[in-house]
């Protein structure tokens, strides 16, 4: 159930960019082609339909097919998989690292937000047909980020000294976190099922990547969301140009310069930084970033010199083992995909903003940005803790120093905010400094002192008798701490720390149709939801 909606920027937990994008700020609006609404994606439609390569429908239809060879799919799934080889087949895609059990439970969000948008957009435009994508981070090689996940405070965390892109780690070693998981999970039907499938995935699939889509298949089964593993041959093929003008030209840094620019003028934060070559190469057990040195390039951990021509011959041989960055990989999506929407999160429309030049430089159609829904879950518990405390949930978002503040002034039977006082205290010395500049202006600093002594005096007064406050109202001042720290583990957002295990080990499935009868792709505000 819905408690609460709020503004992003209202929390204090969301940047600058971020929020202004939410916005429709003016100032940004060279930085998207359209803003996300129902009405813009038939304009997005008929872009797509004119910029995309439908050769590239049936070579993603045939490896989809083969990497879900050992996932047991319904019908009605297989179904929707021959949909993309459709001329009017459009898909909505979002992306994540393949994080031990999902990670953060924000994972959930992007792929609901997701499986949500491509139902109105079938309701609202008939003729078409849209398919939910998750595009898994595979050839990542940062195995630190996505090697644990939280439970109830606990880190249970996977140890490994693979290297490479984690999507090819190989799943030896995850029984020792399953025994771990049995030891912190509740003894209860609904954790029986999440260790089960934990098993039938990470237990019976060798690869991260193959356990992953099972994983997230299972959990997502009768939304019909595709999962796709991008690391492949065949649909590399269909980037090779822009792979090998990636090495000529430097794209992504000489064409999103100005934009960076601009960004950083306003103050805003860049999320992103592009390089020489946005490229890494993939060998056996290995990722290492090209890198430019003169006329020449190198793979870092080779002292190896080549040409231009030797890399766009490799590129032309072996386009597998071309492995796009983070900003490069976004126009690898959208030349795969006949892709209308990204859903990400704060970060990802971030660096997204960074790049639209850089897509109008390639020709490429730039994809409609959408954030995916950003929630608060909060059980029937809490709720009544929050009623019994004389709390609104919008308080919550406070820091704790803050909120201790403001609720022992509110709780305190004498008014202990002075700021009435100090501000005639203040008109009262301007008086007396306007005064002194028409008698002897050497008066002047001799007042300011008299002023700061006095508003430190005040001061002083304030923080002593709201100590003592405190400690008047601590009992319930620390139920208060301890409600908000529950809420906000380790004093961010909920959905940045906690897995969805700690919700689904309590309410089983339903937690996930409670999401999805919530989240609201196109209501860009922060939801507050009772769950219990």
């Amino acid at each position: 159930m819905l408690v609460k909606e709020i503004n992003y920027k209202e929390t204090s937990f969301f940047s600058s960019l971020f929020c202004d994008y939410i916005d429709n700020k003016s100032e940004l609006k060279e930085l998207y082609n359209l803003y996300p609404s129902i009405k813009n994606f038939k304009k997005q439609i008929e872009k797509k339909k004119v910029n995309y390569n439908d050769n590239n429908r049936k070579k993603l239809y045939d490896v989809i097919k083969r990497q879900y060879k050992e996932v047991s799919c319904s019908k009605e799934f297989n179904s929707t998989l021959e949909l993309i080889k459709k001329k009017n087949t459009f898909t909505i895609t979002t992306g994540h690292q393949l994080n031990l059990f999902t990670g953060p439970v924000y994972f959930l969000y992007k792929i609901i937000t997701t499986i949500n948008l491509c139902n109105d957009l079938n309701k609202n435009y008939p003729d078409y047909n849209f398919i939910p994508i998750y595009w898994m981070a595979t050839e990542d090689h940062d195995f630190d980020e996505i090697n644990h996940f939280n439970f109830k405070g606990k880190r249970i965390q996977w140890d490994s000294n693979q290297k490479g892109v984690v999507g090819e780690f190989k799943t030896t070693g995850l029984k020792k976190i399953l025994k771990e998981i049995k030891e912190h999970f509740p003894a209860n039907n609904y954790s029986k099922e999440l260790i089960n499938l934990f098993e039938d995935s990470y237990i019976k699939f060798d690869s991260l990547s193959d356990a992953t889509r099972n994983f997230v298949h299972v959990l997502f089964k009768k939304y019909n969301l595709i999962i796709i593993d991008a690391n492949h041959k065949d649909l590399k093929s269909c980037f090779k140009e822009f792979i090998k003008n990636e090495i000529k030209d430097n794209l992504i840094k000489k064409s999103s310069l100005s934009t960076i620019s601009k960004l950083e003028k306003s103050d805003y934060k860049i999320q992103a930084h592009s390089r020489d070559v946005n490229l890494f190469y993939i060998e056996k057990n290995k990722r290492n970033r090209i890198v430019k040195t003169g006329n020449y390039f190198k793979i870092e951990g080779s002292d190896k010199k080549l040409t231009e021509k030797n890399l766009t011959d490799l590129v032309d041989k072996n386009p597998e083992k071309f492995s796009p960055n983070v900003l490069f990989r976004t126009m690898y999506q959208e030349i795969l995909l006949p892709n209308l929407c990204y859903i990400g999160g704060p970060a990802e429309i971030s660096y997204w903003l960074q790049l639209k030049n850089v897509f109008d430089t390639a020709k490429i159609t730039f994809p409609i940005l959408l954030s995916r829904n950003s929630l608060l879950l909060i059980s029937s518990k809490q709720v009544r803790k929050l009623k019994k405390l004389d709390l609104e949930v919008d308080e919550m978002f406070l820091d704790i120093n803050e909120l201790s503040v403001k609720k022992t002034k509110e709780f305190s039977e004498i008014n202990i905010d002075f700021s009435e006082l100090k501000n005639n205290l203040k008109n009262q010395f301007d008086d007396l400094i306007t005064i002194a500049s028409k008698t002897d202006i050497s008066f002047i600093g001799a007042v300011k002192a008299q002023e700061k002594k006095q508003l430190d005096g005040i001061n002083n007064l304030e923080k002593k008798l709201l100590s003592a406050q405190k400690k008047k109202f601590s009992e319930k001042i620390s139920r208060i701490v301890e409600l908000r720290n529950e809420l906000f583990p380790k004093n961010s957002l909920q959905e940045r720390n906690t897995n969805f295990s700690e919700f689904y080990c309590e309410y089983g499935n339903k937690i996930i149709d409670l999401l999805h009868n919530n989240i609201k792709p196109l209501n860009n505000r922060f939801l507050v939801i009772e769950i219990g």
